[in-house]
Formats: C-alpha cells, sequence, structure tokens
C-alpha cells in the first residue's frame, strides 16, 4: 500500500512526510533496503535517503546502521507498530470510499494458490469481462496468504479458514488430491525404482506432502517445486510421480492415478474478503462471480463442491 503524501502542519512548519512511513514500513517487513526497494519499485538508495528524512522529521534514530546490515532501534520497533495502526487506517478509508462508490468498475485484485488461480478461475473470468466493461481483475497466484487488511489483495481463496476480525470467510468446496505418474512411466518403471516427485521444504507442512512422505519413507524426494504448474510439468515429462489435485491431474490424459494403501488427503478452499468492502459494487460483482462458478462448475473439475 502506498501512502498519501500528506505533510501535518503546525505554525506553518512541516513536521512529518507521511508518504516516508510506506519506505519506513517496507524496510521494516523486509529487514534490508534492497529487499524494500525490490518491494517498492525503487533504488535502495531512494529508501535508505526516505528513512533519512523521516527519522529527521521526527527526531528518532529508527534504524541502526552497521557495516553490512541495517536492524530497527527501540524508538524504530514502536513507530514501526504504530505506523502499521495507520496504514490499516488508510485501507479503512479506502474500503468505505470503494462501499460508497455506485458501478462495478475499476480494479479488484484476486489472490490464491496459483494452480486455481491459474487453472480454474482465469478461464472463467470471460462471462463476468462482458457484463461489467468498465471492471478490471488483476489475478495473482501465490503460496503465502495475501494480507487484505493492508490492501495486498480485495479477495483471496485460501486454504484455510481465516481467523481475523473484521474478514468474512465462505467455503467453496475441498480439494482433492491423488498420486500420479505418466502412464508411459509406470508402465516401465517398477515401483521399487520411482521417483518421488514433491513440494520444496518450505511446505512440508502441507498435509499432501506429508502424506507424500508417508509413502516414500526414508527415500528422499528427487525433485522439489515451489507450485503445481512446475510438478505436474515434470511428471508429464516423465521424471517420476508425485501428488497433484485431481482437479488439474484429470485434465492431462497422459497421467494416471495410482492406488494407495491409505487415502488421501482433502484441503478445504474458502473465499476470503474484508467486512468493509462486501458492498463495494465493484467487488461484490467479483465474489459473487466467484462463488457462481465454484458452485456450478468445481465438482466437474474433479474437486469436491462444498
Amino acid at each position: 500500500m502506498r501512502i498519501i503524501a500528506v505533510q501535518w502542519r503546525k505554525n506553518s512548519q512541516a513536521v512529518m512526510d507521511w508518504s516516508n512511513l510506506n519506505y519506513f514500513l517496507a524496510f521494516a517487513r523486509s529487514g534490508s533496503l534492497s529487499a524494500a526497494s525490490k518491494t517498492l519499485e525503487t533504488d535502495h538508495s531512494t529508501v535508505a535517503r526516505r528513512i533519512e528524512a523521516l527519522e529527521k522529521d521526527l527526531k528518532l534514530r529508527l534504524v541502526d546502521r552497521r557495516a553490512r546490515a541495517y536492524s530497527l532501534t527501540s524508538a524504530g520497533q514502536q513507530v514501526r507498530d504504530l505506523a502499521l495502526r495507520v496504514e490499516t487506517a488508510v485501507g479503512d478509508i479506502e474500503r468505505f470510499a470503494q462501499g460508497t462508490a455506485g458501478l462495478p468498475q475499476g480494479l479488484v485484485r484476486v489472490s490464491g494458490p496459483t494452480a486455481v488461480i491459474t487453472h480454474f478461475v482465469a478461464p472463467r473470468l470471460l462471462q463476468l469481462q462482458r457484463q461489467h466493461r468498465g471492471l478490471q481483475i488483476e489475478l495473482v497466484g501465490e503460496s503465502r496468504e495475501a494480507s487484505l487488511s493492508r490492501r495486498e489483495a480485495d479477495i483471496s481463496l485460501r486454504m484455510s479458514r481465516p481467523h481475523e476480525n473484521g474478514l468474512i470467510a465462505r467455503k467453496l468446496g475441498e480439494i482433492t488430491y491423488g498420486l500420479y505418474g505418466l502412464r508411459d512411466y509406470l508402465r516401465d518403471t517398477p515401483p521399487e525404482s520411482w521417483d518421488f516427485l514433491g513440494f520444496d521444504q518450505s511446505r512440508d507442512h502441507y498435509p499432501q506432502q506429508k502424506w507424500l512422505k508417508a509413502i516414500t519413507g526414508a527415500r528422499e524426494l528427487t525433485l522439489r517445486a515451489s507450485d503445481y504448474t512446475a510438478l505436474i510439468g515434470a511428471v508429464r515429462a516423465g521424471l517420476g510421480v508425485a501428488v497433484l489435485p485431481q482437479g488439474l491431474a484429470r485434465h492431462h490424459k497422459s497421467l494416471k492415478e495410482l492406488t494407495t494403501a491409505t487415502p488421501a488427503p482433502s484441503r478445504d478452499l474458502w473465499l476470503v474478503f474484508h467486512s468493509d468492502v462486501g458492498k463495494a459494487p465493484a467487488i461484490r460483482a467479483v465474489i459473487d462471480h466467484l462463488i457462481a462458478i465454484f458452485k456450478n462448475e468445481w465438482a466437474r473439475s474433479g474437486a469436491r463442491r462444498s
């Protein structure tokens, strides 16, 4: 979120440029100037200069500058916490403004698991596009959960029910999984020689990854990927077998689902949005469309509908 450049003035003297908080928060979240500069799409020297300007305005040292790393001072940590409250308040104002708008128009950002966004949501937006020409949709496929309070997204598809205050969640259905391999690979390779493919270690806590590890036992995964698009590509190339969403795998006739001793897990899929924006015409139109396509077409994709 970009904080509007507004200045407090007292006796005609500028006290603080609010826009500098945006640079400071980006650094406080990422922990480095280079990471903050990537987030803000600027150079690290600009980030450093804006933080210095904020320190000058506040007459506080917010960052401890050392040879190889910057870190927040005690005052910096307190200002960070207060700035987060400012950011939330700005988001509240934006959501209020959206809720008072008239027609379904403008940008709506939808975040969710890459496989769901890419293979299910994106191909089913044509009708919505035809109905609302002034509506713009940004789809973001990512494994992490976007923050709705910080306006990283307007609508989020999540694999777990949220518990944060102010969020509304609706269960869309279940994602079911199975163990798959290329038919030619399974025919030519005995089970004891199978290579197993899975997610990277940061996703070892996923239920489907734990299920795969229970099947493989002490055998190491020969390939790890960060998303299902890469993983299914590896399976289709004959590199081994992997746990895949049934709704995605069934679109590829060259793949075969394997019988397993224990049933594969399933995961709930939730549609989540902030209560303040639920009535905003643009966001409401997208919410209603997403609910409709999941209700009418999710089961056909091979997943279970709620």
